[in-house]
């Protein structure tokens, strides 16, 4: 293929798109501040406001000066960058071979995906320890038959923070599922109970959207962080920010190369909760 006949605005829409179906965890933050970063190292100030003091009204009497708002100022930098860099022989010539080209950019995608959710993963660290069920000392040790007990109780700690009931969601590993596969409480996605209905969503149990992911991290297969909160926990934001096609010297090849950039953080701490866990 010619490299002139290269349009990057089509491949990053594909990888783009890849990138949405491939994620768990990125897929349960907010992206609200998305639309104002475009390269590397870019920050968005996030603004939180206090309490708003609320006063009795008495007819006929001044109410009190108006209240100074207060708050936090957080930041969001965008301070991760990946990159992916792929050729293709004259011979399979993937301007004419859509499928290759969707393909290539389905495997970048999916190599970025993982990574991303990895680092949204990690944010595990800032939950507050009121909202932690187990620690790194005392590992929960999870059944099939305490699993949703214990799904239960960290539903009730995010209940304690004021934290609303809808749209909350647990991620967790291949191996807790199966213990939640065995509770007659556990209610699957699909009426057929085998069908996973979008991004690792495997069904519903204690007032949590449940998904799994093989990204949730661990030590050694223990001390599993499984997570919960919703989506007002933390703010996410991610760009491909370049795409450039070049001619290999020394091959008949052209080259496809990307730049993806990403960061993320907490912003409501205490809408997150969290079970350090070991399997049985």
């Amino acid at each position: 293929m010619a490299v002139t006949n290269f349009i990057p605005q089509i491949w990053s829409a594909r990888l783009l798109q890849h990138l949405d179906t491939s994620h768990v965890y990125a897929n349960l933050v907010n992206r609200d501040y998305e639309g104002n970063i475009s390269a590397y190292g870019d920050t968005v100030k996030i603004q939180q406001i206090g309490d708003i003091t609320i006063g009795d009204y008495v007819k006929n009497t001044d109410i009190a000066d108006p209240q100074t708002l207060t708050g936090d100022q957080r930041t969001l930098t965008i301070d991760q960058a990946k990159f992916f860099n792929f050729q293709i022989d004259d011979v399979d010539n993937a301007q004419t071979n859509p499928k290759l080209m969707d393909a290539a950019m389905q495997r970048a995608a999916y190599a970025l995906a993982d990574s991303t959710d990895k680092y949204v993963a990690s944010f595990y660290t800032d939950v507050p320890a009121a909202n932690q069920i187990g620690s790194d000392t005392t590992p929960t040790v999870l059944t099939a038959d305490n699993i949703y007990d214990t799904l239960v109780d960290l539903s009730v700690l995010l209940s304690e923070a004021n934290i609303p009931q809808m749209g909350r969601w647990v991620v967790v590993p291949a191996w807790a599922k199966g213990m939640l596969r065995k509770n007659d409480l556990f209610v699957h996605a699909t009426p057929s109970g085998d069908s996973v209905i979008q991004n690792g969503l495997i069904g519903q149990a204690a007032g949590f959207n449940i998904y799994e992911s093989n990204n949730v991290p661990n030590t050694t297969k223990t001390k599993y962080k499984i997570l919960a909160g919703t989506n007002i926990a933390i703010s996410y934001a991610e760009q491909v920010v370049q795409t450039e096609a070049f001619r290999m010297e020394k091959r008949f090849s052209d080259a496809v190369k990307g730049l993806h950039v990403y960061g993320g953080k907490t912003v409501q701490p205490t809408s997150l909760a969290l079970i350090t866990a070991n399997k049985a």
